[in-house]
Parts: C-alpha cells; sequence; structure tokens
C-alpha cells in the first residue's frame, strides 16, 4: 500500500482543527483526540488499546496499536497528539501523529518478525513536559512492569516543516553550519551521544527509501532541543531511542505559535518521511 499525501493533510486538518485546543487544560478534546487515533488504527486490524491515567483528577490517555506477533523484544514509534497551549499544532505535531496513522496502513501487511507498537501520546508538551505525567513517561513504565525489551523506540517530532531558502536551517551550535544544510530540506535523526550504530543502521534504510536528504545527529542532552521529545523518557530509562524531526524551532518559525497551521506543511516530502521510518523499522526487526 502506497501512502497518500491527502490522506496526510486529511489527518492533519482534523486533528488541528476539528480537536482545538488540545492542551492539558482541555481533557475532553484530547479524549475526542484519542478516540479518533484509536478508530484510525483499528481500521488496520492492529490490537488497539487505551493507555489511561490520571493527571490532578481527570484522565488522560495514551493510544497503542501492536502489530506482528506477540514477542518480549518489540520496537516502539511514537508521537504526541496534545499541543502547548491553545494553538492548533499542525507540525508540533499533528504531523507526526498522521505519520503515526499512515505508518500503520504499511505495517498491516508486513511480514514483521517482532511487535511493532505505534504509541500516540498525551501530555508531552508543558507543564508537564519531564514529569512522570507525560505520556510516554508512563508508556515505559507499563513497558518495564510487562519486562518488554525494547530494540528501539523512535520518536516522530515535528515531521512536516520543509524550507528550501538558503539559510532556513539554523542550529545550536555555529559550527554545525559547516556540517549540515543551511537550507531546511531534509530530515534528521538525533540520538544519544555515543550510540551512533543504531543512527547508522535507521539513516541508511532511510535514506534509501526517498530522494529525501537525511541527516543525523549523535549529541548530549545538554545541547538544546537533542531531548526535547518522548524519547526522553526511553533515554532515562536507559532505553534506545532517537527522535525523527524537522528540527522544530531550528527551522519552523511557528513553533508553538497560533501560525503553525495545516497549510505550511509539505505533504509530499512526509510521505517521504513515513517511507524512512517504515523502511528503518523493517531493518531493524530483522537484524540479527
Amino acid at each position: 500500500m502506497s501512502i497518500d499525501p491527502l490522506r496526510l493533510r486529511h489527518h492533519v486538518e482534523t486533528i488541528a482543527w476539528s480537536f482545538y485546543p488540545r492542551d492539558e487544560a482541555h481533557p475532553e478534546n484530547l479524549k475526542q483526540v484519542a478516540a479518533y487515533i484509536q478508530d484510525a488504527l483499528s481500521e488496520t486490524g492492529a490490537d488497539v488499546h487505551l493507555q489511561t491515567y490520571e493527571v490532578n483528577g481527570r484522565q488522560y490517555s495514551n493510544v497503542i496499536a501492536a502489530f506482528g506477533p506477540d514477542t518480549t523484544e518489540r520496537i516502539i514509534v511514537g508521537a504526541h497528539y496534545d499541543t502547548a497551549g491553545e494553538q492548533p499544532g499542525a507540525d508540533d505535531n499533528a504531523s507526526g501523529v498522521a505519520g503515526l496513522i499512515e505508518l500503520a496502513q504499511l505495517l498491516k501487511e508486513a511480514p514483521l518478525p517482532m511487535r511493532v507498537e505505534l504509541a500516540a501520546y498525551t501530555l508531552e508538551e508543558p507543564p508537564n513536559f519531564r514529569t512522570e505525567f507525560m505520556g510516554s513517561a508512563q508508556h515505559v513504565k507499563l513497558l518495564k512492569q510487562q519486562n518488554a525489551q525494547v530494540r528501539m523506540m523512535f520518536a516522530l517530532e515535528m515531521i512536516g516543516y520543509f524550507n528550501d531558502a538558503p539559510g532556513s536551517q539554523l542550529y545550536p551550535l555555529p559550527l554545525m553550519k559547516w556540517f549540515y544544510s543551511d537550507r531546511g530540506n531534509f530530515i534528521a535523526i538525533v540520538g544519544q551521544l555515543l550510540k551512533g550504530a543504531d543512527v547508522r543502521t535507521i539513516k541508511l534504510a532511510m535514506s534509501k527509501a526517498s530522494p529525501l536528504p537525511v541527516y543525523s545527529l549523535n549529541a548530549p542532552a545538554s545541547l538544546p532541543g537533542v531531548d526535547f521529545s518522548d524519547h526522553v523518557n526511553f533515554w532515562d530509562a536507559g532505553l534506545p531511542a532517537v527522535m525523527i524531526t524537522d528540527t522544530a524551532f531550528y527551522r519552523n518559525e511557528a513553533y508553538h505559535s497560533p501560525l503553525d497551521r495545516p497549510e505550511r506543511l509539505d505533504y509530499q516530502r512526509m510521505v517521504m518521511v513515513v517511507q524512512g521510518v517504515y523502511e528503518a523499522v523493517l531493518a531493524l526487526a530483522n537484524e540479527k
């Protein structure tokens, strides 16, 4: 099955506008988003369930879909569906959730040798970021209880904004401009320092999947932005994880603002990102 950019756009527009606003102060809207994601993932025939927990008397839910055999070892692909305040959050992070839904369409037909879980996370954004109430922190807790072994976790964190103009790509360190493009026309893989082998495998698979340029970075968490998503909870638990990103505020000037709207995204290149993640998941799943 191929990925349709129009389907990606439909998911982004629906998540951005039909459930607005979807921050932690609007749990009923988040509940409706979770139901939308659950329905979309269930259409693939996957085993889908909600992981519901309580924060300050309110209930919030992760949506988790399982593909492949029920093995102890597994690969996780996650994306958060909440926003930082009352804004549409098209790139941050309806784009990641749309990618997750379309990835499910590919996985339903894949011969998987191990369990692959797709997780739509709640409460990634402030005021819950870096707390136990993050949806991904709750998922890690569940995985530990299940004695699951995580081969890799992919955090899809803003995968839809691209800019071909010179100077459109910024970096946390001036020196980096000598090693990476000054145009925001690529997707990035961000991994932990000294964890380059897995990142190389992922980069190779994603690079073969489409013409979209793929750059990688292994860096300490002290570098601003490196751990600004759900993969941080996997790193903190000693589990392997990477972030797949368009680099957020280093490229997208609409980050965490009302300007982060669906019409600003590049759905053709989003297709290539999802294709790349799919190939990377297969490569890691079949790695001996």
